[in-house]
């Protein structure tokens, strides 16, 4: 069973609620909790600090039956990284993560960097920061876009190995992307379908603009009365 793990901070993109399974667990991370509500989704566990989330809300979910974790605000560990932890539990197949970009670039490189933590090696995990559709690639994966898409292949935590890349403008077979290349940023789709694969490494395949901006909607802020 796939999990869906919310975080706060972004935008919603119309048409998002489409691209998320029907059948997941909902796990949100402080104020993804609202996130939800924009999406209608029901919410099976929140964690986090709760400083940013509606006191109302929150008792809310937790009147409907939500499991609450709370955790102090001098933690080692991010909202969302608690609530990866969390989504593991529920030993899904997949995990999907939506939000994280949030307009500041050290949650979203922080963000990033943890999705393709060897913590969640054996697990496939895709996310949609802001209008962006990032997956993170450890074997043979299949990439869904339209022609003329940009896609960017970014090694983390060292560098990619023997990766071959079909169906992209810039094709690669079988070449090393050292960590801290650019070479992989802002290829394109040749078609609907792209295929990427590596022998060693991590790679974090990033559709930036993927979702598009138009009319975007914001989650109510903390305090607000849903």
């Amino acid at each position: 069973m796939p999990v869906v793990v919310l975080t706060g901070g972004d935008p919603v993109v119309p048409g998002l609620r489409h691209h998320l399974p029907t059948d997941a667990q909902v796990v949100a991370a402080d104020s993804g909790l609202h996130l939800a509500d924009v999406l209608g989704l029901t919410v099976d566990v929140v964690v986090g600090d709760f400083d940013s989330v509606s006191p109302r809300r929150l008792a809310k979910a937790e009147a409907a039956g939500a499991r609450i974790e709370r955790h102090p605000a001098a933690k080692d560990a991010t909202d969302l990284e608690l609530a990866l932890s969390a989504a593991m539990r529920f030993a899904p197949d997949r995990i999907l993560v939506v939000g994280g970009h949030g307009g500041r670039l050290d949650h979203f490189l922080g963000n990033a960097l943890l999705l393709a933590s060897d913590a969640y090696a054996d697990m496939r995990i895709d996310a949609f920061m802001g209008d962006a559709h990032v997956h993170v690639v450890r074997t043979d994966t299949e990439l869904a876009g339209d022609p003329g898409e940009l896609v960017s292949l970014l090694p983390v935590h060292g560098p990619a190995r023997g990766v071959t890349a079909t169906g992209l403008v810039y094709p690669l077979d079988g070449e090393d992307l050292p960590s801290g290349s650019t070479r992989g940023v802002s290829n394109e789709f040749v078609s609907t379908t792209a295929h990427v694969s590596l022998t060693a490494g991590v790679l974090l395949a990033v559709a930036p603009g993927a979702l598009g901006t138009a009319d975007v909607h914001r989650p109510r802020a903390p305090g607000a009365d849903s």
